[in-house]
């Protein structure tokens, strides 16, 4: 295994009204076994008990450090990209003030909860290959008590533990405020030669299922809003939404077609970015039918070879 260096990475995690999963995050970071040079805490105007919880952990260690803002949604949709923009935004201008050095930048939500050897095991796959640019753990939740893994393409590393090269965070001109930061930011990496990719072994748990914060059926017209805004194609968000039909609550297919019509008959503001536009409208849908061809070549050849033996 390569030698990993150590405290080469920041992280920023915004947070609103988290009191009951913060601690837990917090817990996390502190077990793991590469700390991070700075940790930085962006609370959105909390009225429970984050605050004080921040104030707690502050005191305990240096290398955390938090801003305060007043929570008020200015536009929905890219609230919380602006709210993580700003945090990205203070901890490199932290870092360049106080001439800290690091490597990599990381999104950590504050409803995960990651294994000890989290960042160790990215940052050593990040060290194997110098052209991987994004990286997350696979993604898990609770369901019951038990913890699921939820399947997505290994290409799409997972914005609520995502793992950022400098280098590449920079060449893509950092975090752009959007309906789906993370979408986005894997999009501008991969049309800059960056590899991106979610590696299934390293475990990040979700404490909340996604999309279910304000409830699945807000959740999922908020994803079909965010596709019209990155430009799906039609036909694409149709059959993404008939697949979620088949996912429970089954009626999250429902909703998040409702979000993407409901913007695309009323004309809803679309990312003002015509390469990411191009993308989500021609390149996306053939990157997708490719994949699931593949699967279903495997599929065959495994049916072909079991029939011959």
């Amino acid at each position: 295994m390569l030698k990993v260096k150590s405290r080469n990475y920041i992280i920023i995690t915004a947070c609103k009204n988290e009191a009951d999963n913060l601690p837990k995050l917090i817990e996390s970071i502190e077990k793991q076994t590469v700390k991070p040079v700075l940790w930085v805490i962006v609370d959105d105007g909390s009225t429970d008990r984050t605050p004080e919880i921040i104030k707690q952990i502050k005191e305990k260690y240096d290398w955390i450090q938090s801003i305060r803002l007043d929570g008020k949604k200015r536009k929905r949709g890219l609230h919380v990209s602006q709210v993580k923009k700003r945090g990205f935004d203070f901890a490199v201008e932290y870092c360049m003030e106080n001439e800290i050095s690091y490597e990599y930048l990381c999104n950590i939500d504050a409803d995960i909860i990651l294994e000890s050897t989290f960042f160790e095991n990215l940052i050593t796959e990040f060290e194997k290959d110098s052209r991987l640019g994004v990286a997350s753990g696979g993604i898990y939740h609770f369901k019951g008590d038990r913890i699921v893994h939820t399947h997505v393409r290994e290409s799409e590393p997972a914005g609520g533990n995502m793992v950022i090269r400098r280098k590449c965070f920079e060449e893509c001109g950092g975090i752009t405020p959007s309906y789906a930061y993370d979408s986005t930011f894997n999009t501008k990496a991969k049309l800059r030669k960056w590899k991106t990719k979610l590696f299934v072994d390293v475990i990040a748990i979700e404490v909340r299922d996604t999309s279910s914060t304000e409830g699945y059926w807000k959740g999922y017209t908020y994803k079909g809003e965010a596709a019209y805004y990155l430009n799906f194609n039609p036909f694409y968000a149709i059959i993404k939404g008939i697949r979620y039909l088949f996912i429970k609550p089954y009626y999250i297919g429902i909703a998040y077609l409702y979000g993407y019509f409901n913007s695309l008959i009323k004309r809803t503001e679309q990312i003002n970015d015509k390469e990411i536009k191009h993308y989500f409208r021609y390149v996306r849908p053939r990157e997708v039918k490719q994949y699931y061809i593949e699967i279903l070549k495997t599929k065959l050849k495994f049916k072909i070879n079991r029939k011959k033996i």
